[in-house]
């Protein structure tokens, strides 16, 4: 296969697998002597094994650095500090990309940036959507609420009040009371109960300073 073949059929896609030129290839072993070329030429950059995108300006779907996360990690999500970040919860930009997933823990690095994940138990593993982070692409990512809880279970003494108010929490308007405590009952951990009535007072907090 040419790589400008290969290229016209990639182009809208952010990210591909190895797997999707060895479809009706005739030789397998040639298809991936061809990648591996493409890759040390430049054409193709690989996130990981198995992983790949075109190189600019071959590409004209730059991949979402949530949808990389997404894919680096099969059964993960994208929560933490840079979930908060992503809903305005927390003033700081963050520039790792952590996400949980029920799989080891682990580390990535590569020219889109660096994603970690956080190992969480199965049954902790809730309180995600799909959401649409560009005009075409879409990640799963944790709610508001579960981001927030994620952070706190994931973070020795997490649930302590000067923890929380060190997170400088804002919008809180945005986060649905219901279900954040629909989430701290499902998971039923004694720390996420005490963090609970913490996150609670930071938002009575923020409602009584709010001036019309």
């Amino acid at each position: 296969m040419h790589f400008q073949q290969a290229a016209t059929q990639l182009a809208n896609l952010p990210l591909f697998e190895s797997e999707l030129l060895y479809a009706g290839a005739d030789d397998p072993r040639q298809v991936q002597r061809q990648l591996s070329d493409w890759v040390r030429s430049g054409k193709v950059v690989q996130l990981r094994r198995g992983l790949y995108t075109l190189a600019k300006p071959y590409q004209t779907e730059v991949p979402h650095s949530y949808v990389i996360a997404n894919r680096l990690t099969r059964g993960s999500y994208v929560s933490l500090h840079i979930a908060l970040s992503h809903y305005d919860l927390i003033p700081e930009h963050v520039a790792v990309v952590t996400s949980v997933t029920t799989s080891r823990p682990g580390l990535w690095q590569n020219q889109y940036g660096r994603f970690s994940y956080q190992h969480i138990q199965p049954a902790f593993f809730f309180g995600f959507h799909y959401r649409q982070v560009t005009d075409t692409q879409w990640a799963y990512m944790a709610t508001p609420e579960k981001a927030l809880l994620d952070l706190i279970y994931l973070t020795p003494d997490g649930d302590r009040a000067d923890y929380i108010q060190a997170l400088r929490l804002q919008n809180l308007d945005q986060l649905n009371i219901e279900r954040l405590t629909a989430y701290v009952q499902q998971a039923n951990k004694p720390k996420l109960k005490r963090a609970l009535r913490h996150i609670l007072q930071a938002v009575d907090e923020e409602l009584m300073e709010y001036v019309p």
